[in-house]
């Protein structure tokens, strides 16, 4: 069976079940990203502990490095005591049970190609990659292939050709606003390479610190940094590691707004006269650079010199986000400037510092990536836009002849549920663009901002919806059933774990020192029902500063509840077929254990003060699942409610919808649907 991306969907959605059957056991592909072409087969390859790889064509490190890892991540998983041991070029042989045959080295740059063909037959694996970042990519699907039934692990007999839908396809990481050490860069690289993504976006200043050491201006980390910065031997470590996986590693060095720890340092570059600290709230600032002195430009020809030298790759981001300008406005001589070169209002004037910086960065071999802000249509086309306050700016872009990637809808520190993220695409199926201007779009970046995270948290705020994000970069956009998303995607959450990542196991941690080690039982079964309010809401509930504990019930809440998503479409499908059965009776356990989850949680609360903030929250959802078994009642008996009721439980749900110790309820939704279908039955 052969299947085009489009068919290949239509066989796949609703469930991605490509089925067949080994003895009895039926088996499912979860694969994330979803490959462009897969060819069933019949068959497996059983898994023994006879298992060997061997590599064969033009080499590097990489792939023995990257296939390494595999085997063992495999022996991880089936648990088979392997007799090879470490890989290089000197000790891998060029036949095994399975075989890796790359072409060439690849180059970890935008544009290369990163296609790759797997054949699995119950004979032997066949891995075939132009390069060998495709043959990284390959293994990654070999593994999402491994499938387990009563006689051991096997992989399914499969034909796989496949290449991804972009080719930049990134995640943002902010390490200024809370610091990011190294050990949450190195294990989300390795969840990256895991989904396919292919770019770090290094945000490594900001108001609230400078992170990377420069030798040539070492007041910037030694006055801007708090000493949290990465050294330039670190910096290297870090892009050695990336390269290792495929990954290029973009920095951003965000001006002219944005840089009061940069002014902290260096004052002088300043468009007031300060004094400068270290900002420790968060939001827009008013420090900004001067773009008017020529002592500017002389500090920014060393720097990005510096910058350049150590970052690889052909594009770095000046930021440009954000300036409100009120220092120029503010300045008398940056204002006769203004008039002396003809600049009519502040955009001109950062239009006049971009160019500079282009010009800077041209001399260095780098091309400019900056936000929408940069935008200006005499700018060369050779700059990259990335789009974050709407699609419009990248169309306008790509139409005007602009290369551009897409992060708004992709701002996953905002808390918004994965399928917000995954139906977000950078060319919407019906854009009306010719082809050349759909090639200017580049792809996408997803952004996690660090006003609201920790080391402890962050990786809970990124996984796994940016694996569904991955997909969307990668996968035909005819992949897009939202149901088998979240399917995959819970299984996908699970191997991710083995990378390091912390997002599965420290929500327990963190429900554990709300509780004093105590019991979490009634604790968790409220979390299981609330995420973080949507958006930057948040900031509205309190004051945050670097310095704010963020160790609340809030940083353990999940963005996307998995528990209340479920309870969500029970009862659309119950209300879709109102009859007695399996959902109904499934409903009707949730509303049980709810309804009384409140009795139970007020004893954990009276030996955990910081729980006093969601009493309300607990008590709000016990009266919500009320009216909710009071609905099913009334439908089930065919009995029409009376007045009372509905202006009781409306007035319950409404106050049920407001949101608490910034969560808020996400089952109200379902129950409201109960009782307005329980409504529509009078006569």
């Amino acid at each position: 069976m052969k299947f085009s991306p489009l068919i290949l969907t239509l066989f796949l959605i609703g469930s991605l079940n490509a089925q067949w059957f080994s003895k009895s056991k039926p088996v499912v592909l979860n694969l994330m990203p979803v490959p462009q072409h897969i060819e069933l087969k019949s068959g497996a390859f059983r898994v023994t502990d006879d298992f060997s790889l061997g590599v064969t064509g033009r080499s590097h490190d990489r792939i023995y490095g990257g296939a390494d890892r595999f085997l063992q991540r495999l022996s991880g998983r089936t648990v088979l005591f392997f007799a090879q041991g470490f890989l290089n070029e000197k000790t891998t042989p060029t036949e095994g049970k399975l075989i890796i045959r790359v072409q060439r080295p690849g180059e970890v740059k935008l544009g290369e190609d990163e296609s790759y063909e797997l054949t699995i037959s119950s004979k032997g694996i066949v891995l075939e990659a132009h390069t060998d970042l495709g043959a990284l990519h390959g293994l990654e699907t070999l593994l999402q292939l491994l499938s387990v039934d009563g006689d051991g692990y096997y992989f399914p007999a499969i034909q796989i050709n496949d290449h991804p839908q972009y080719p930049w396809r990134g995640l943002l990481i902010d390490v200024c606003r809370h610091w990011q050490p190294m050990a949450v860069i190195k294990r989300n690289l390795d969840g990256m390479a895991a989904v396919k993504l292919n770019v770090l976006h290094f945000h490594l200043s900001e108001d609230q610190g400078f992170r990377v050491e420069s030798k040539v201006f070492p007041e910037l980390t030694e006055k801007g940094s708090d000493g949290n910065y990465f050294t330039q031997t670190q910096i290297r470590e870090i892009i050695q590691y990336a390269d290792d996986r495929g990954i290029r590693v973009v920095p951003e060095f965000d001006m002219p707004g944005h840089t009061t720890a940069l002014l902290t340092a260096r004052p002088d570059l300043a468009s007031g006269p300060g004094p400068y600290e270290i900002e420790r709230k968060f939001g827009v600032f008013d420090p900004t650079i001067d773009p008017t002195r020529e002592s500017t430009y002389v500090f920014m020809e060393k720097f990005w010199g510096e910058m350049a030298a150590l970052f690889p790759d052909e594009y770095m981001h000046i930021g440009g986000d954000e300036n409100n300008g009120k220092q120029w406005d503010a300045n008398p001589r940056i204002q006769a400037f203004m008039d002396s070169m003809d600049l009519a209002d502040n955009h001109a004037l950062q239009r006049y510092f971009n160019t500079r910086l282009l010009e800077i960065l041209t001399r260095n071999g780098k091309k400019m990536m900056g936000w929408d802000e940069i935008f200006q249509p005499d700018l060369p086309k050779n700059i990259v836009i990335q789009s974050w306050r709407g699609r419009k700016a990248l169309i306008d872009a790509a139409r005007q002849g602009y290369q551009g990637i897409l992060s708004n809808g992709y701002y996953i520190d905002l808390c918004y549920p994965t399928d917000n993220h995954y139906l977000n695409y950078p060319i919407a199926p019906d854009a009306d663009l010719t082809p050349d201007e759909r090639a200017r779009i580049l792809g996408g970046e997803a952004t996690m901002w660090a006003e609201l995270v920790t080391p402890e948290t962050i990786d809970s705020r990124i996984w796994p919806r940016t694996a569904a994000i991955a997909e969307r970069l990668w996968s035909a956009p005819e992949v897009n059933d939202v149901d088998d998303m979240y399917r995959r995607l819970e299984l996908v959450s699970f191997q991710l774990e083995e990378l390091g990542l912390t997002h599965e196991k420290n929500h327990p941690m963190l429900l554990r020192r709300l509780r004093n080690h105590q019991d979490i039982t009634a604790l968790q079964t409220l979390v299981d029902v609330v995420e973080p309010v949507k958006g930057y809401t948040r900031h509205r509930f309190a004051k945050y500063t670097s310095f704010s504990p963020l160790t609340h019930v809030v940083d353990a809440a999940r963005p996307d509840a998995a528990v209340a998503r479920k309870f969500r479409k029970l009862v659309d499908a119950y209300l879709a077929n109102p009859v007695e059965g399996i959902t109904q009776t499934t409903i009707i356990q949730h509303l049980v254990r709810w309804e009384s989850n409140h009795a139970k949680l007020k004893t954990t609360i009276a030996g955990s003060p910081i729980l006093k903030e969601v009493e309300s929250l607990s008590a709000d959802l016990s009266r919500a699942a009320t009216v909710g078994r009071d609905a099913l009642a009334y439908l089930e008996l065919g009995e029409a409610p009376d007045d009372v009721w509905i202006a009781s439980s409306g007035v319950i749900l409404e106050n049920a919808k407001n949101p608490r110790a910034a969560m808020e309820l996400m089952v109200i939704s379902g129950i409201e649907r109960l009782r307005e279908f329980a409504i529509s039955i009078r006569p």
